[in-house]
């Protein structure tokens, strides 16, 4: 059960550092910070930047704590965030299915990050886990209240052709988180 939890983690946290160097500095693919934060600003994201570097940097470190084994319930707690961002801001119009852009995958990866919780360290219990869960919903929260007190006044919305050019940056964006 161990060397289970041992591929679980490296797997996971592997593939989220590599998803948040992606919006960070563009490696594997990835659109790198510029367009990740055009991204974030079409998804209601603002200012667009800042949440993309709050975003890489929760999904990398995230990732490199959980693949580590260091920290996991604040490695859970920051990943949580992410995804429950994720589901809010992208997925969750779409329904469950990830076949139709839902948020299937988005609570897989968040079950998956809380069992790691749960069972980390000398102490294992559910308590890492529900605090995970709680750091990552107050997280998501704190990330969506911060968006809405930076947006920008009505006056200046885009002109349509630049909204639309910024809605297709966040569909690409979000179509990878």
């Amino acid at each position: 059960m161990k060397i289970a939890r041992w591929v679980l983690r490296l797997t996971v946290g592997a593939l989220f550092f590599g998803h948040g160097t992606q919006k960070l500095f563009g490696w594997f693919g990835g659109h790198g910070l510029e367009a990740t934060a055009q991204g974030f600003e079409a998804l209601g994201m603002h200012p667009g930047k800042r949440n993309a570097i709050a975003a890489g940097v929760a999904e990398a470190g995230g990732g490199a704590l959980l693949a580590s084994g260091a920290a996991t319930p604040v490695a859970a707690a920051a990943l949580t965030a992410t995804m429950i961002t994720a589901i809010a801001r992208v997925h969750a119009k779409n329904g469950p299915w990830a076949g139709n852009g839902g948020y299937e995958y988005n609570l897989v990866l968040i079950a998956a990050v809380l069992t790691l919780a749960e069972a980390s360290g000398k102490r294992p219990g559910w308590h890492k886990a529900a605090a995970a869960l709680l750091g990552g919903a107050a997280g998501a929260l704190g990330a969506h209240l911060a968006a809405e007190a930076a947006a920008p006044a009505a006056a200046q919305d885009p002109a349509p052709e630049a909204e639309a050019q910024a809605q297709e940056a966040g569909e690409q964006v979000a179509q990878t988180g």
